[in-house]
């Protein structure tokens, strides 16, 4: 499947010649269940949520195993009979700032061996926010500063403008800013590594995760679309001379059974 897109602009015109299989490849890897997605789960409300949850043992077991997964049978679990070469890891990981996310990037770069880099604005959307049970209204609220990260995740690389205050310092995020974050994450990850063969990794979370692939496949109302993408399951997109290729959504194989969620 290919989003017909300039691998420089996601919004360039058609490639017309055959696919070249070198260039960049991303994985984007939902982070593990968190308290808030069990608490949905349990209930099917968000009542009692937490502004920043952290992992659960699930969460924590399911980040274990997809860096299980990654680093040792990429080679031997091919896509597509192979089509695709898929053997190499992740050599570097970016994740949001988010607790759960950080929490699933560090196990899976501890276990790879590879450096863990902060985006910011890799965040779900909204942002950090508490909500109102009464009236519904969603108030933003502070994130946590550099002085917090660097304490309780000392091999995460932040970035340069963090400082005393905390990372999420504005209202709640309305929806119609949230298409143009996600393609200005895509943009910055293109300036970044789309002339290269990196192969990279994105800790990413499910709404967000929509608006990015609405921008790539040029979905104009991404409000309206769903990819649905479970807890530490992984999707593949790379990019060449040929544009964008998706190579697959939400592949949760790896995981037993019981780590599905």
């Amino acid at each position: 499947m290919f989003a017909r897109h300039n691998a420089r602009n996601p919004r360039g015109r058609a490639c017309r010649r055959a696919p070249t299989w070198n260039g960049m490849r991303l994985y984007l890897i939902r982070h593990g269940q968190s308290v808030n997605n069990l608490l949905w789960t349990e209930t099917g409300a968000d009542k009692g949520r937490s502004v920043d949850p952290e992992l659960t043992p699930v969460g924590y077991a399911q980040a274990e195993r997809v860096a299980e997964f990654l680093r040792d049978e990429l080679d031997a679990r091919l896509p597509l009979n192979g089509l695709y070469k898929d053997a190499a890891r992740p050599l570097l990981l970016y994740t949001s700032l988010m607790t759960r996310a950080v929490q699933t990037g560090q196990l899976i770069a501890r276990a790879l061996n590879v450096p863990l880099v902060a985006l910011s604005d890799a965040h779900e959307t909204g942002g950090l926010y508490l909500k109102d049970e009464v009236s519904g209204e969603r108030r933003g609220i502070e994130g946590p500063n550099r002085a917090h990260f660097e304490k309780h995740f000392p091999e995460l690389t932040l970035p340069a403008h963090l400082n005393e205050r905390g990372w999420w310092d504005r209202p709640f995020e309305d929806d119609t800013v949230r298409p143009e974050r996600a393609r200005r994450v895509w943009e910055d990850l293109m300036t970044r590594h789309g002339d290269s063969e990196d192969v990279i990794g994105l800790i990413t979370h499910g709404g967000f995760y929509n608006h990015l692939l609405a921008s790539l496949l040029q979905i104009p109302d991404s409000e309206k679309t769903w990819f649905t993408l479970n807890n530490c399951a992984l999707s593949r997109i790379d990019v060449g001379e040929f544009g964008v290729a998706v190579v697959y959504l939400n592949r949760f194989d790896f995981l037993p059974p019981m780590l599905i969620t």
